[in-house]
């Protein structure tokens, strides 16, 4: 082993600082005069830019730099938010807040009871479903679904203070799933009320906003699109409801029967179905159009009833196994089987049957007409049926196409209330 005296260590570790600071000065300074001369060339290209006022290839290490212009493009194009006093919002937040503000208290909660029996047959009443409703008149008039409704007992409305009414059913329409209810309200309360919009007027890609009470968490708001338009979608009653709105803002149940807004705050469509292989919020909502709501709430008012029209005759439904045993053609449409004597139908050609079977429990007669079209509308089961005549009024004329003897027979018919 080498040894070494206090003095030579000294010399020996001063050495090596004096090495190691004269290495750090001569890397440092290579360094410094790379970054001068890349500062140099960025700022040859910024003022390339600002001269052409547009952005050109830039290559190799003024890359970054390329990145840098085109984020503070994209920032430039941002939307800035309002000063409304005490906070700030974007112009599509303060839609959404105003439209919420105008509407929410006009959005009713609704509860029923329905009437169950016990072992021994005794009723008693339980509680039933819920859903959504919109206050249309100061006078307590409420839109609803009819599925919100459906055989209950007893009604009640909750209002947005948490007060609560009974409510006592209008008038209800199965063909379009609407229903009017009425509460009274108090002398000395004034009620907010929802206008209708024009349905007839939406685009798909639109904006609308859906207020409801999804799972009981009352006047919930949820926003959207129109994601489609003039849907036939078939609701719980079994009838089709056409010129549906579809959209992807979030419908759940309890929203049913709540209103599906516009940015104004105009109802353009009565939150009513969703389908979803899940039952979630992840299927597709469906709305009925406020155009069909302003019609059949008029007459539900007026009359308690939708007033509309219908051919004066009785139809059957046809299937493979009638066509087989009638010897018909086609194996879908509306056999008319009966037809009122001295009716409109009757003076407009239409042929009832002659030849009378039983059917299950029932009495028909084959040999008539089957009607296949109403107002180019196909006619295929009842459901069709009713669909086409859906916004028909008594008196209006309609145009009918039958099969009869294999071939396409064409007819106008005047339709009688129904």
């Amino acid at each position: 082993m080498k040894l070494y005296s206090k003095g030579q260590l000294i010399k020996t570790v001063a050495a090596a600082v004096v090495v190691s600071v004269v290495v750090s000065s001569v890397i440092l300074k290579k360094v410094y005069s790379k970054s001068e001369s890349r500062n140099q060339n960025n700022t040859e290209v910024s003022t390339e830019l600002d001269s052409d006022s547009q952005l050109e290839t830039v290559q190799n290490d003024s890359k970054p730099f390329e990145i840098e212009a085109l984020n503070l493009e994209l920032n430039s194009t941002a939307i800035n938010p309002i000063n409304t006093g005490n906070a700030y919002y974007t112009q599509d937040e303060l839609q959404n807040i105003n439209v919420y503000d105008a509407c929410n208290e006009a959005v009713v909660n609704i509860n029923t009871m329905v009437t169950a029996y016990d072992w021994f047959l005794e009723p008693y009443v339980q509680d039933g479903g819920s859903g959504s409703g919109s206050i249309i008149d100061k006078r307590g008039y409420i839109l609803t679904n009819v599925h919100v409704i459906q055989d209950a007992s007893q009604i009640y409305v909750s209002l947005y203070d948490g007060s609560q009414y009974e409510a006592e059913v209008v008038g209800q329409d199965f063909d379009s799933d609407l229903a009017v209810l009425k509460f009274t309200p108090p002398a000395n309360l004034q009620l907010k009320t929802i206008s209708f919009g024009d349905s007839k007027a939406l685009k798909v890609g639109q904006k609308v906003i859906a207020i409801g009470n999804p799972f009981g968490m009352e006047r919930t708001m949820t926003t959207g699109i129109v994601s489609g338009l003039g849907r036939p979608i078939q609701n719980s009653n079994k009838r089709i409801i056409r010129n549906m709105i579809q959209t992807d803002a979030a419908i759940n149940p309890g929203n049913s029967g709540g209103p599906l807004l516009d940015i104004s705050g105009k109802m353009v469509g009565i939150n009513t179905m969703i389908i979803s292989s899940s039952g979630s919020s992840s299927g597709i909502g469906f709305a009925v159009p406020s155009e069909t709501a302003v019609r059949v709430v008029a007459d539900l008012i007026k009359y308690g009833k939708v007033q509309r029209g219908t051919i004066d005759a009785v139809l059957v439904q046809n299937n493979s196994r009638i066509a087989r045993y009638a010897g018909l053609d086609v194996s879908s449409g509306m056999i008319v089987s009966e037809l009122a004597r001295g009716g409109k139908a009757e003076a407009a050609g239409l042929l009832g049957g002659k030849e009378s079977v039983r059917y299950g429990s029932s009495i028909i007669k084959l040999g008539g007409d089957v009607i296949l079209k109403i107002d180019d509308i196909t006619v295929s089961t009842l459901a069709d049926y009713y669909s086409a005549l859906e916004s028909k009024r008594p008196g209006e004329t309609v145009t009918v196409v039958v099969r009869r003897n294999k071939k396409d027979v064409t007819l106008k018919i005047k339709l009688v209330e129904s």
